[in-house]
């Protein structure tokens, strides 16, 4: 017997300004957005990338994963019962296999359930040495996939958009790609053509979420997005407070990828 189908997810596009090295304020701030959200129907909210920080070199900034700002935005996805992912700079217990090089912070992207527990973790896989990150972080080596109401989710952070190759190499296993950033106004054209592209390369919806405001001398504008696996813009509503949710539906990438099977073209090590 076939299972049903997932119904279509509401996702909230939570983009906000994020106060630099400020968690008390960055986590004030995503309380209100996700209670907002909550409140308009979205099952699942996207932060940015470090949501609590800013996009911080300083390691002084990283708490615990297993604790820390990481329990304190599962407090926030709780009281409001929704799916939450951001982006946190994260300390970390030797894993299995790991390198020296993992005494440094990790750049985890967490992934939240309404009852406030951790369901999965992506470690950043590309950091952004243009700014000096790969000397602060360790990288993350894992693919990760969740799902969520029964939509196949993958997430990924910021520069890892660059590298159609993390994309593809999960691509035929998920129904969207969740991106949390914090991408700089002056590269702006970057985000919105690069984004749109994995969506339609993948044949998967790519929901991607900036921040917006001023950290670390630089600017940010949003731009926050969610494109269908044919290159739209996906259906939205706006909160009370002017949150966008937008729906995506698992649905649709079923038929499109049935209607024009290119990933069936695929070369075998592309996974």
């Amino acid at each position: 017997m076939t299972a049903p189908a997932a119904r279509p997810l509401r996702v909230a596009l939570g983009e906000y300004d994020i106060g630099w090295h400020d968690p008390e304020r960055s986590l004030g701030r995503a309380r209100a957005l996700v209670a907002d959200a909550a409140a308009s129907g979205a099952q699942l909210v996207v932060l940015p990338e470090m949501a609590t920080t800013g996009f911080t070199m300083d390691r002084a900034q990283a708490t615990p994963l297993d604790g820390g700002h990481s329990a304190r935005l599962a407090e926030i996805a709780a009281a409001s019962g929704v799916w939450l992912i951001a982006s946190v700079a994260a300390t970390e217990g030797a894993r299995s296999g790991s390198s020296t090089a993992q005494s440094r912070p990790v750049n985890a992207a967490v992934v939240i359930d309404p009852r406030g527990a951790i369901s999965a973790v992506y470690r950043k896989q590309k950091l952004f040495a243009f700014a000096g990150e790969h000397e602060h972080y360790a990288p993350g080596t894992d693919r990760v996939v969740v799902e969520i109401e029964g939509v196949r989710i993958a997430p990924l952070v910021c520069y890892d958009l660059r590298f159609p190759e993390l994309f593809r190499a999960v691509a035929r296993g998920v129904d969207a790609f969740v991106l949390v950033a914090n991408w700089p106004s002056s590269r702006r054209l970057h985000w919105d053509t690069l984004s749109r592209a994995r969506a339609i390369e993948n044949q998967a919806y790519v929901v991607a979420v900036n921040r917006i405001g001023r950290g670390g001398n630089l600017d940010y504008d949003g731009g926050s997005v969610a494109w269908t696996p044919w290159g739209d813009r996906a259906p939205e509503t706006t909160s009370a407070n002017g949150v966008r949710i937008a729906t995506i539906d698992p649905g649709l990438v079923s038929e499109i990828r049935e209607k024009f099977p290119f990933l069936r073209d695929l070369a075998p090590n592309c996974e």
